[in-house]
């Protein structure tokens, strides 16, 4: 099963002082607003490719996530999972050095251990983390609650 998923953008304007627009198919994001100000600056009215791409990542790992408990048998009651995605100066440029996941979930029965490992596999297998592998680092911090 291969599907395409569509976004776009439309800009206007110079670099710095340009405004954008990001729009996704299912109309999650709208004509939502972005620049300079919401990349690189702490304008919280607008939004960034890296806050979308960490949301990206998070959703898909939490849903390889819960595909990886089901396999093993186990069903969580909750998954809240957070990415932190720093963008870095590089030469002239910039890049995205550093993601870091941080998955909390709550799945009776589970012990600390297979816990560990389902989520070190999801993480490894989720398409998001494939995509991604040319950032240098990648972590998660997975905890299990009581």
């Amino acid at each position: 099963m291969a599907a395409d998923k569509h976004a776009s953008v439309h800009w206007e304007g110079a670099g710095k002082t340009g405004k954008g627009q990001v729009s996704t198919e299912t109309g999650a994001l709208k004509d939502y607003p972005y620049g300079f100000a919401s990349r690189f600056e702490d304008d919280k009215r607008g939004t960034n490719p890296e806050e979308i791409v960490g949301a990206a990542h998070a959703a898909c790992l939490t849903m390889a996530f819960a595909f990886a408990l089901e396999k093993e048998g186990f069903t969580a009651t909750r998954i809240d999972t957070k990415a932190a995605v720093r963008l870095a100066k590089d030469g002239e440029g910039f890049k995205i050095d550093r993601i870091a996941l941080e998955l909390d979930a709550a799945v009776p029965k589970l012990e600390e251990a297979k816990f560990q490992q389902i989520a070190a596999a999801a993480k490894a297998g989720c398409p998001l983390s494939k995509a991604l592998a040319s950032v240098p680092e990648i972590t998660l911090k997975a905890t299990l609650a009581a």
